[in-house]
């Protein structure tokens, strides 16, 4: 195979493992760690949707256990204040981290499996907490209460996004190798080209076109998880831990994109191999006949 052939193809390879090597590590050290899932999902304690949702379901699950006659409605609207007042506090917070560190083995399923089950978070722990606060302010069925396992939905996994859930667990087993061995190819195949300059832009323009599809997945997954939800489901909510899952994986595209767009426009740009075949055409010139 001539040496410009093989070039080619360890470049195209080398491009096309850019948005997989970022697929990688992304699967491996953000999703496949327990811990920075849980460091990931932490914010989204103070997420408007995401307090709501579990305001609306904690509440729900509280009143379906007690009955107060006529004074339901204002029963009920007591119990929602003060789930709300519950979830801008650090025992919420605490309660949260919690109930997602449990959650972690059913987002690894909902990305890993080629299954469509749901990722929920139990609230039991919230409820819990609810009820201490509740019987603590003197309301007399507080005591009573029930600490069920009552479930927010938010993320169903969808049919439609089963080719990614299937490379998925080899992508985590990957790890870091696929981003390693885009840089050998790339080396290797810039080394072997005729014209190294023109490699390297190509290389750059290539790698970045590549992430820059990635980022179009990550955006076209993201509306078809959500429009694959049940109407009882909260989209914001939802959207929001789409948002926090995979905002590393998006950063690291867009960095992509610019490290790509920027190689190839130094490589094009460079004195060196501008002036180069210059050089070498006023040496020809230049030097005496024999």
């Amino acid at each position: 195979m001539p040496k410009t052939v093989l070039s080619a193809v360890l470049l195209v390879l080398a491009c096309l493992l850019v948005p997989l090597g970022a697929l990688s590590t992304w699967a491996k050290y953000e999703i496949g760690d327990r811990d920075s899932y849980v460091a990931t999902m932490a914010p989204l304690a103070s997420d408007d949707a995401v307090r709501t949702a579990v305001a609306d379901e904690v509440t729900g699950a509280v009143m379906k256990e007690i009955d107060v006659g006529p004074l339901r409605g204002a029963v009920e609207a007591f119990v929602g204040d003060a789930v709300r007042s519950f979830t801008e506090t650090a025992a919420y917070r605490t309660a949260w981290d919690a109930a997602n560190r449990a959650a972690y083995d059913a987002v690894r399923r909902a990305w890993g499996d080629d299954s469509d089950g749901a990722v929920t978070i139990d609230l039991a722990p919230i409820t819990e907490q609810i009820k201490r606060q509740l019987a603590d302010d003197g309301v007399p069925f507080a005591s009573k209460i029930p600490v069920k396992h009552t479930e927010v939905t938010v993320m169903r996994s969808s049919d439609d996004l089963g080719w990614l859930r299937r490379v998925f667990g080899v992508l985590r087993s990957a790890g870091l190798w696929l981003p390693v061995a885009a840089v050998v190819l790339a080396v290797a195949g810039v080394l072997l080209a005729a014209s190294r300059r023109r490699a390297v832009v190509a290389t750059g323009l290539g790698g970045g076109l590549a992430a820059g599809v990635l980022l179009v997945g990550v955006a076209v997954g993201r509306g078809v998880m959500l429009d694959d939800l049940p109407a009882e489901v909260s989209r914001g909510a939802a959207g929001a831990v789409y948002d926090a899952l995979t905002a590393s994986l998006w950063a690291a595209a867009w960095v992509l994109v610019g490290v790509g767009l920027v190689v190839a426009l130094g490589a094009w740009l460079s004195p060196r191999w501008r002036s180069a075949p210059r050089a070498g055409r006023g040496w020809s010139r230049s030097s005496p006949r024999p």
